[in-house]
């Protein structure tokens, strides 16, 4: 590891700002529990490490923090600072999204270059990755897709579940399963929260957190656009930066049914995701932002699915759950059209 003489820990995340014996500003991070749960703290740590010098050294790109050195017995690595940058999210939240135009740009247009640069390099990935344990490729590519299995609670819901809803769950599923020239390399954590950006002038973006990286479905990066992620209650559609970016690695992007299965796919299998959590929001107040939020999710989703004129009857599907949410908990039956992008829900 680097000398660190001094280092001051950025609250509330497992982070330190630091400098070394040389003078250099760097990051330490080092790994804890995780509320997934789903890979050890060890799996996460030389993940991260092999994404990060996949980037930068196997591809040459610099789309995130570079590892200057790591201990990987001890559970810590040493980033580059990419201060003065700063989240996104928190941004959004101080200013709003209108301020900010510039930077959600900058940030749909990132998690599309990271798509385009690594498609078709997966082998090169799992190598890198293979040198400091054992890996999984079939997880990392299948890991979400098993969301689409089942349509959580829709029977305690009253929503019934036909044959062409389960047909177009076996045709979701799929896409997702078999992402053909849309397998690239995600972060696995696609939020706001995880893309830096500086606060005035070009965005000059940057992302982080690649503890759960792996290969998958490219379309997975995209939900974060167009459904309001666990922060928001609404988001704002990047319109065609995302896709552009994409498709400047992956061609099949500019094929309009291709992309919209794979981005309607996405959005429902989060949604549905979500709505795992119904008995816990049963258990909390009325007027709780995460009531409300589950329905927006589920409405958006529907809505992306529209707008890409794709899988019709799982967007009906999420209308009818939305719906039935809607009568459930009065406190969540709101309009959410007139909420301006990037209304944070309150926790």
């Amino acid at each position: 590891m680097l000398n660190v003489v001094e280092w001051t820990r950025l609250e509330p995340w497992r982070v330190a700002r630091a400098r070394t014996d040389r003078d250099e500003p760097v990051i330490v991070k080092w790994m804890g529990p995780h509320a997934a749960a789903t890979h050890s703290e060890g799996w996460r740590l030389r993940t991260e490490v092999a994404a990060l010098r996949f980037l930068a050294e196997d591809l040459g790109v610099c789309l995130a923090p570079r590892v200057l050195a790591e201990d990987l017995p001890g559970g810590r690595m040493v980033l580059e600072d990419l201060a003065p940058r700063t989240a996104l999210d928190g941004l959004l939240r101080r200013d709003g999204a209108g301020a900010h135009a510039e930077r959600l740009a900058a940030f749909a247009r990132i998690r599309g270059e990271l798509g385009a640069l690594t498609a078709g390099h997966a082998e090169t990935y799992y190598r890198r990755r293979s040198l400091v344990g054992p890996v999984d490729p079939a997880a990392d590519r299948l890991g979400r897709v098993h969301r689409l299995e089942r349509v959580p609670h829709a029977e305690e819901l009253g929503v019934p579940i036909s044959g062409g809803v389960a047909r177009e769950l076996g045709l979701a599923r799929a896409e997702l399963a078999d992402p053909g020239p849309f397998l690239v390399l995600s972060n696995g954590d696609p939020e706001a929260n995880n893309v830096l950006v500086h606060g005035s002038g070009p965005a000059d973006a940057r992302l982080i957190d690649f503890e759960f990286a792996g290969f998958t479905h490219a379309l997975h990066d995209a939900v974060c656009l167009h459904v309001p992620g666990p922060a928001w209650l609404s988001v704002q559609p990047p319109g065609e930066v995302y896709r552009r970016a994409l498709a400047a690695g992956v061609p099949a992007a500019e094929d309009e049914r291709r992309y919209g299965l794979g981005l309607a796919a996405a959005c429902v299998s989060w949604a549905l995701a979500r709505l795992t959590r119904l008995p816990a929001l049963d258990a909390r107040p009325a007027g709780d932002d995460s009531r409300a939020q589950l329905v927006a999710t589920l409405e958006a989703a529907a809505g992306t699915a529209d707008d890409h004129r794709s899988l019709p009857r799982l967007a009906d599907l999420c209308r009818r759950l939305a719906a039935a949410l809607r009568r459930r908990w009065p406190d969540a039956d709101l309009d959410f059209t007139a909420l301006p992008p990037y209304a944070p829900r309150r926790r």
